[in-house]
């Protein structure tokens, strides 16, 4: 039993398998597809954007810590919004909504190593081979989760020190060539091109920053896979953010540096790849293709494992349906198929707000739900969360604003989607009610599992 035991801890995830995890999800999509739509919104404050968007991160990130800590699990954002608001439509909404955001950041992933793989080949704006390629990689990334756990931390591990490496050489390199002075332009507003559309445009660049930080969500699902979850969840969590805190700010002044606002805009798809050209040639936009493919693969690995997690979650409690026949890897063919269907059928611009919207609304239920019904539960500090809710909104608004006036049929497409997630759940409720299991006896046997 001991040789069981041991053998068991073994396997689970260590505290820096569980950071390459967070880290590979959240390094990927977020910094090289993001940078050229955030600064089309921020103007030459696109660092700061970063910034305040870890500002927003760091706050959020505490509703999630304080519950994963008490109560550590395969579904960490699912068991939170049923323990906030009982196992009926609004927990399974908003954890729909998490669901659907999280696949929408596997398609973009897909979708950037697809742009960035064809840059040197100048095919990156190709509307037939980018979505081809997000389809290839997002497959690959399914297989390689099929071999197991083991292989999916050590290919995180490895591939996570080679984006912070490489990433760090590419803005070190930039800060230099362009000169240590280029530092200073984060603290002067001189020759600093302000947002088109002022503070509204800021804001709204931080709702997509936020995308680039959100990846920290996943380690919450990591639970039952993390060696001590109630001390190593937070500990992932906060070293996670903090280290892409520092990478996104030196990569956003190196860019910055290389290029003018007007042109991280017209490569607003592969900008960190058109920043490297000017500053190394050619070999600098290789790099930098070789960098965003292992970033954006091993994002897709880390993504799909726990998006999975959070799937098996939801469809235990009832709230999300499963395929005909055994269980086994349903979840990953589920999350992979849809990941594969958005990468097919949306662009980048699409996939970031789609993604971005429902995020910051499950956001806000998550700490409203902690106020409301967990604060004691979990011992929080109601004041952290309160903060998260308003900054949470100033972003999401704004950005719904700009982009209803700039695509109102991006979120013309999210309402709906939202609606259809909110009937399914009722429907899915009202069903399982019908049936004579109600609500507090699926909890019940639910913690009970």
């Amino acid at each position: 039993m001991e040789g069981t035991s041991t053998s068991k801890s073994e396997q689970k995830l260590s505290l820096t398998g569980s950071v390459a995890l967070g880290t590979g999800v959240m390094i990927g999509a977020g910094i090289f597809a993001l940078v050229g739509q955030v600064a089309e919104l921020t103007g030459g404050w696109l660092p700061w954007a970063f910034f305040a968007g870890a500002v927003v991160v760091a706050f959020s990130s505490y509703s999630y810590i304080r519950y994963s800590a008490t109560n550590p699990s395969a579904g960490g954002i699912a068991m939170l919004l049923k323990a906030a608001y009982g196992p009926g439509v609004v927990a399974g909404s908003f954890s729909l909504f998490m669901y659907v955001s999280m696949i929408l950041a596997e398609s973009l992933l897909g979708r950037t190593f697809g742009t960035y793989l064809l840059r040197p080949f100048g095919m990156q704006d190709s509307a037939l081979w980018v979505p081809v390629l997000a389809v290839t990689a997002i497959a690959a990334a399914a297989l390689v989760n099929l071999v197991g756990n083991r292989w999916v931390e050590r290919s995180a591990t490895v591939t996570a020190a080679i984006k912070i490496v490489g990433i760090a050489v590419l803005a070190v390199a930039g800060i230099l060539a362009a000169g240590i002075s280029s530092l200073g332009r984060l603290f002067t507003t001189a020759d600093r091109t302000p947002p088109e559309a002022g503070w509204l445009g800021f804001l709204a660049g931080i709702a997509l920053c936020i995308l680039a930080y959100k990846g920290f969500t996943t380690i919450t699902n990591q639970g039952a896979d993390l060696r001590d979850p109630k001390r190593n969840i937070g500990r992932s969590i906060m070293i996670a953010i903090g280290l892409c805190t520092v990478l996104y700010l030196l990569i956003t002044v190196a860019v910055t540096g290389s290029l003018t606002v007007p042109q991280i805009v017209e490569a607003r798809d592969y900008a960190l790849a058109e920043a490297a050209e000017p500053t190394f040639g050619s070999w600098g936009v290789t790099l930098t293709v070789v960098i965003a493919v292992v970033a954006t693969l091993s994002g897709l690995v880390a993504s799909l494992f726990s998006v999975s997690k959070l799937y098996d979650m939801l469809r235990n409690m009832g709230q999300a349906p499963g395929l005909p026949g055994k269980e086994g890897h349903q979840s990953l063919f589920i999350t992979a198929g849809l990941a594969i269907i958005m990468a097919a059928f949306f662009d980048l611009s699409q996939i970031a707000a789609l993604g971005a919207i429902l995020y910051l609304a499950m956001d806000i239920a998550i700490h409203w739900g902690i106020i409301r019904h967990l604060k004691n539960d979990v011992e929080a500090r109601i004041w952290i969360p309160w903060v998260a809710i308003v900054l949470d909104v100033a972003v999401l608004v704004s950005f719904t604003v700009l982009k209803a006036q700039s695509d109102p049929f991006t979120v013309l497409i999210t309402v709906v989607v939202a609606l259809v997630i909110v009937v399914t759940q009722w429907l899915v409720v009202r069903r399982r009610n019908h049936n004579g299991a109600s609500p507090q006896t699926t909890s019940a046997q639910h913690q009970s599992d």
